[in-house]
Parts: C-alpha cells; structure tokens; sequence
C-alpha cells in the first residue's frame, strides 16, 4: 500500500463519517456513554466533526508532502493513548499509518469502543489496514513509542522506552487572554474553549489573563448559553465540591451558576473552575505568558490578535499540523 492509496482510504474514512446516519450516531453515543459517561453526544459529535474536518484528500496531501514518505521501511510504533477527551489519539494514529507504519496501540480503557469503531471502519475502508493494525496491553517489541500521561506518567515512560525513538508528552493547559474590548459574540466563542469537553482537553482554556480591573459580568453573561453543563451531574459534582472549598476557605470568586472564576497564579484549574490573573500593560501580559513556556497546548485571544494565538472558539478545531506539545510527530515518524 503506497502513500497515495494510505492517503485516499483516511481520505473515504473522513467522508464516512460525515454520512453517519442517524442511527449509527445513536448507537455510538449510547454506547460510548455506557463506557465514559464524559463522552456525551454533544462532544463525539464535535470530536467526530474536527477528525472529519482534516481527513480531506486534500489536506492530507499537503501534509504529507513536507515529509519523505514514499520509501518508508515500515516500523512497530506504539502509541499510548490518552482518554480525557473522545478520540484524543486519532491524530497519531493517522500520522503512524499514514507514514506507512504498523500501529500498535494501547488505547486507553476511557475511550476503547469509539476508537475501536474508527478503526473497524478504516479497516472496511482498506482491508490491508487489518495486518497494519493491533491493538496492545503492553507495548514491548516495538521499535518506536509515542505516550502521552501525566508529568508523573512521562518519567516512567522516559526510562522504560529510553533506547528506542520516542516522543514522550507530559501536561499541558491552554490560556487566554482578554482585553477588555471584546463583543458579546467573541466572549461567548471564548466559552466554547472553555466548556466544550467539560474543560477536559488540553487545549480547553483553563486560565484567563485579564487586564487589571477588569469587569466579569459581561463574560459571566456571554457565557450563560453554555449552562446546560449544568445537567452533567459528574461535572456539576465538581462545581459544588470547589464552591464548598472556596467558602470554607473565605477564597473569593465569581460565580456563573454552573462555573466558578477564582484569581490565581497558577496555569491549571481544577474542573469547573477558571483561573484569572490581571495584567497591568503588553509587557507584563507577555512577561506572564513566556512563565509558563513548555506548559501551554495553546493561547487564545479575540482574532488571534497576541502572537501566535488562535482565536476565540478554534482551540478544539486544531489542523493536522498543530502538533501536541509542539513536537512535531511525523518528523519523528519519517526518520525512524
């Protein structure tokens, strides 16, 4: 199976997926329910949506052609995958067969029937996709690794797979910042970065910088047509659980009805919560931002207007070359 061939079956997968019917929704959402009650139909539909979006021909071809892919010596690559979000391992599970390598995935026990599913239909689409594919409990034997896990995880996995070529990623969180200027339309983009996926995504906005004395409540409004969250009783679980730790403690907040604002130095919040540190010019602003270099998925800001932001409502809508923890993995996948 040459690169043109790989390219047109992710390329028919992608069209696939967008002429699901609508009983075969229903039946992927209830039973990716049963198994991560997470993964509402709200966010398969998005994740589903943002895969299909990238699987076009061509997209595809002009990804791969900035790497040298036709005379790949086809490698054992395992890929753990993480399960905080549905199909959060698509993308290296594209970029290692689409290299023209075997994938051997450890996919994780919070998103196994989704990803299974994808799979079955990529192999339907190219029955040679069968011998390219297995799935793993233990990724021994291979001769390349991408993991991704917590910052305690990456050590573990640094050592265990330091002989072989690999790309380890570890925690991230996404930030945003707002400049006090901003329509009700873009406060309200900015809150599809924030709650899409309950805020579980790395590239979900955890913490807002925002110029000193800046005023909430035009965010707090804008921010009200995502309260259906509040019908989650895991999620809302959470909301009561850290406004119970904020008033015992005599922390001050700003309260939504179903999201809590604290200011707070720190890049990661728990669920339910934002982060919000003031900032008093542009120089202070980007002093604030360059701290947590190597710690941030993604900025965002109103147009995209601070350097190398996206803007408001694209933070879970990433192309094929937006990269996880910026390391870029078919370089890796091409070289091996």
């Amino acid at each position: 199976m040459n690169l043109i061939n790989r390219i047109n079956a992710f390329s028919q997968l992608g069209q696939r997926l967008q002429s699901l019917t609508a009983d075969e929704k229903q039946t992927n959402f209830d039973r990716t329910k049963n198994e991560n009650p997470w993964f509402v139909a709200e966010n398969i539909t998005l994740a589903l949506e943002g895969i299909a979006q990238f699987l076009s021909y061509d997209a595809l071809t002009k990804w791969t052609s900035n790497y040298s892919l036709e005379n790949i010596n086809p490698k054992k690559v395992g890929v753990a995958m993480a399960g905080n979000i549905p199909l959060v391992g698509f993308h290296d599970l594209l970029s290692v067969l689409i290299a023209g390598h075997h994938l051997h995935a450890k996919l994780s026990h919070q998103d196994t029937f989704l990803m299974t599913y994808i799979i079955n239909l990529l192999k339907e689409i190219e029955p040679e996709f069968n011998e390219k594919i297995e799935i793993r409990e233990r990724l021994n034997n291979v001769d390349a690794v991408i993991a991704t896990g917590s910052d305690n995880t990456s050590r573990y996995f640094e050592y265990y797979f330091r002989n072989i070529p690999h790309i380890i990623r570890k925690n991230r969180s996404s930030c945003a910042i707002i400049l006090g200027e901003e329509s009700t339309e873009e406060l309200a983009d900015l809150g599809k970065d924030i709650f899409s996926y309950f805020g579980l995504g790395c590239r979900n906005i955890s913490k807002l910088f925002v110029p000193e004395g800046y005023e909430f409540s035009p965010f707090i409004t804008a921010c009200e047509k995502y309260s259906g969250i509040s019908q989650h009783h895991k999620y809302m679980n959470n909301y009561d659980y850290q406004k119970a730790i904020f008033i015992i403690n005599s922390i001050l907040f700003y309260d939504s009805g179903f999201s809590l604002l604290r200011e707070e130095a720190s890049l990661v919040s728990p669920l339910s919560v934002v982060y919000y540190e003031y900032y008093k010019d542009q120089v202070d602003l980007k002093n604030k931002i360059d701290q947590h270099e190597g710690k941030l998925q993604c900025v965002a800001s109103a147009r995209g207007w601070f350097t190398k932001s996206v803007a408001f409502g694209k933070t879970q809508t990433p192309s094929l070359t937006d990269y996880a923890d910026d390391i870029d993995t078919m370089k890796l996948l091409s070289s091996i």
